[in-house]
């Protein structure tokens, strides 16, 4: 096992997806509505005030600091993305689908970013971008919705459904103080579930009452419901009273325009669409400074069997770049306030080393964290590289604990957080990926 931390020199769905992952998200979908049905709070708000629209609060701290999590679902290939070319085993294993060290950018004599990530590459030399490498569950789980929920929900064990970020939020002390927003699907991912409120929305436009005749009958609609609802006690109650105060707060502003920072332009190809419009509104949310605490944002599939391509071409070459483009031009557009934002990536697992007879990669176990923004220790590949092989399954082997990530990225820019509470279980050790305050 080598020791790896160098420095360097200087929506929208994609491929066909394999039937487990497209069943993973069709039973994602009916668990949430399941879940709905069975908690009163959350159906009621939902039936009131429309889909968009789950449940809500709002931080009282304006000024924060932000996490934004995107999720590459599908279970991205990290090699693909932050190759090791340093690693005998990694060419000779994909023939075909390798990624040449000659065509790499940000490299040093181990690792380097897929050329596609090539308008991030600026930041990985400011230290704003660093990437984590052999990183994931401690136990290896292939199953696309089985990974999805486990990562996701972080509490090892438990029969609680649970996400980290809701523990997260609601360390708080008070729910009211703190906001979650989910952009890109108002069905909330696994992350965000759970007692302390949220958001989960396609787009802050999308944020309004439901059955709205017309701006005229707003105010009396609004009064009378803030009537109907004021004397109504438990979950029930606070559930509506929160989501007026959704409707309050995030309608106005997702009816405003917006136009982001001179020179920047988010993509709008249909790959990169999706992604880039949640990131703009992301960085609404955080000019607006209305106390948004996290942002969760889904991009992909990455679930590339067949399809995968090659250096020039192909389904992973089109998604890396949507990422890194749409990325860009949201780091771009914060400009000084990516002090206070902090972003990570996760997947539900990595992909196998060797590819298969598709020219693309089954399920595998270790993965990569791309991590951006404030507090970043930038510039570098933080790893502790367990070499690759060929036999067996032929995984990368998991040596970091992506809690641990996770964890220090919290302890950082969040030091009012126990992250032993956020991740119940967890011998806190911090790896180096984060500069102190």
């Amino acid at each position: 096992m080598t020791d790896v931390m160098t420095t360097s020199p200087g929506s929208s769905a994609a491929g066909d997806c394999c039937e487990e992952f497209a069943k993973a998200a069709r039973l994602s979908r009916r668990r949430f509505l399941g879940g709905v049905a069975a908690a009163g709070a959350v159906g009621v708000s939902t039936s009131v005030f429309g889909d968009a629209v789950r449940s809500a609060s709002f931080a009282a701290t304006r000024g924060g600091n932000v996490l934004l999590v995107i999720s590459f679902r599908g279970g991205i290939d990290g090699m693909g993305v932050v190759v090791p070319h340093g690693d005998p085993v990694y060419a000779t294993a994909r023939k075909t689908i390798a990624v040449p060290k000659n065509q790499l950018v940000a490299a040093d004599g181990y690792f380097g970013l897929h050329p596609k990530m090539a308008p991030l590459a600026p930041y990985f030399a400011s230290g704003e971008l660093a990437a984590v490498h052999a990183v994931g569950m401690t136990t290896p789980n292939r199953s696309h919705f089985e990974a999805m929920e486990l990562i996701e929900d972080a509490d090892p064990g438990s029969s609680l459904r649970q996400g980290w970020v809701n523990r997260m939020v609601g360390l708080s002390g008070n729910p009211t103080a703190s906001d979650t927003v989910h952009l890109g699907t108002s069905t909330p991912p696994t992350l965000v579930e759970g007692p302390t409120p949220s958001v989960a929305t396609e787009s802050l436009a999308d944020i309004s009452l439901s059955a709205f005749d017309g701006k005229q009958w707003q105010a009396r609609r609004v009064k009378h419901l803030q009537r109907s609802w004021a004397g109504v006690t438990g979950p029930a109650g606070a559930a509506a009273k929160s989501a007026l105060t959704t409707v309050d707060t995030l309608a106005p502003l997702g009816k405003q325009p917006y136009t982001p920072a001179d020179g920047v332009t988010y993509p709008d190809d249909w790959s990169a669409k999706g992604l880039a419009e949640a990131l703009r509104d992301t960085a609404k949310l955080i000019k607006a400074d209305i106390g948004t605490e996290v942002v969760s944002i889904d991009f992909g599939t990455w679930d590339f069997h067949d399809g995968y391509g090659k250096i020039d071409s192909g389904n992973m070459q089109r998604m890396i770049e949507s990422f890194a483009t749409s990325l860009a031009a949201f780091l771009a557009d914060l400009g000084p306030l990516r002090s206070r934002v902090t972003i990570a990536t996760i997947s539900e697992f990595g992909r196998r080393t060797v590819e298969n007879g598709n020219g693309g990669l089954d399920h595998g176990w270790g993965n990569m964290m791309l991590l951006a923004g404030a507090g970043i220790d930038g510039g570098k590949y933080h790893a502790t590289w367990p070499g690759l092989t060929t036999g067996g399954d032929a995984d990368l082997t998991v040596t970091t604990d992506y809690r641990q990530v996770l964890a220090e990225l919290i302890h950082t820019r969040f030091p009012d957080k126990d992250v032993t509470k956020v991740f119940p279980g967890i011998s806190y050790n911090p790896i180096g990926v984060t500069k102190p305050s």
